[in-house]
């Protein structure tokens, strides 16, 4: 990409800036005149400086006029768009010969599926997506446009829900015939697994990223652009709104709401038929309560000892 290309991506301020072709993205140790670097503050920017980068990304605030500092108000969300345009396409097949796909399955322009996938019956994937190997979307997933699937993830799977039988002690398979909805720009971690509704549906919201190891029980509501980090674990018929960040291993029980902006600490919980709410709040604990909260509890514990 040349200087002004990445200029305009990434709505840098007007400047003399300097030409070059830029090939990649890279730390400051690894940069030549054919690589982008990122500076979030002051001190980053003198680092750059002194590094061969061909151009730096630095916040609107920063004094040097070297040419090749781009200004831009969000320099690492920049870089991270520089990133993504610079990345290399991957070699072969947009379809790996070892992939299992269903005749009934339906497939988008441009969706590229890794080694050993298998792609069950009634399967809907949109445009541009990525399937990565040994990936299984079960029968009837549906997949917007420019989803990330990454290796061992389970989508569309049968849900935990037994019946009880008081008489025997048996446990008997409550119907799980629903449908999971995988929406636009949603991006999943290797080895994650969600579920299907049991009669209803599972649904990830638009821009949602999930990490690895995470599991979503069946007839969750996970909202828009929602960040849910690894090993969580969400029991079924929650329903987590908009813009809400789930920490490591936090542990929800069924039936829980987590309020729109919400914050859970990492290892948090919650019990069932729960709500949490307050934006941009920050819960911690088992059971979760707001941080100051929390950090008086521990403090009472503590004098306990």
């Amino acid at each position: 990409m040349t200087t002004a290309e990445i200029a305009e991506l990434v709505s840098a301020q007007p400047g003399p800036h300097a030409v070059r072709d830029i090939h990649r993205v890279s730390a400051f140790a690894d940069a030549t005149e054919n690589t982008l670097v990122f500076a979030h503050d002051d001190v980053a920017v003198v680092t750059a400086l002194a590094s061969a980068a061909g151009l730096i990304i630095a916040p609107l605030a920063a004094t040097s006029n070297d040419p090749r500092i781009l200004r831009v108000r969000n320099p690492k969300y920049a870089f991270a768009l520089c990133a993504r345009a610079l990345a290399p396409q991957p070699a072969g097949p947009l379809i790996h010969p070892s992939a299992i796909i269903y005749p009934s399955s339906t497939i988008g322009a441009g969706t590229r599926i890794g080694a050993g996938a298998v792609i069950e019956a009634n399967v809907i994937v949109g445009a541009d997506c990525t399937i990565g190997s040994r990936v299984t979307l079960c029968q009837g997933a549906q997949l917007g446009d420019r989803v990330v699937v990454q290796s061992g993830a389970v989508i569309g799977s049968t849900g935990f829900g037994y019946v009880r039988n008081t008489d025997t002690g048996e446990h008997l398979l409550f119907p799980q015939q629903g449908t999971c909805i995988i929406e636009d720009d949603v991006e999943i971690g290797a080895n994650t697994t969600i579920d299907r509704g049991a009669l209803g549906e599972t649904r990830i919201g638009r821009g949602t990223k999930i990490d690895n190891q995470v599991h979503i029980g069946h007839n969750c509501i996970i909202g828009r652009n929602v960040i849910i980090a690894a090993q969580v674990g969400i029991s079924g018929s929650c329903v987590i709104e908009d813009g809400a960040v789930l920490a490591g291993q936090v542990g929800l029980g069924d039936h829980v709401t987590i309020g729109k902006g919400v914050i859970m600490g990492g290892a948090s919980g919650v019990f069932p038929h729960k709500r949490v709410e307050g934006p941009g709040q920050m819960f911690m604990g088992v059971p979760a309560e707001p941080l100051k909260d929390y950090l008086k509890t521990l403090a009472k514990i503590r004098r306990l000892k």
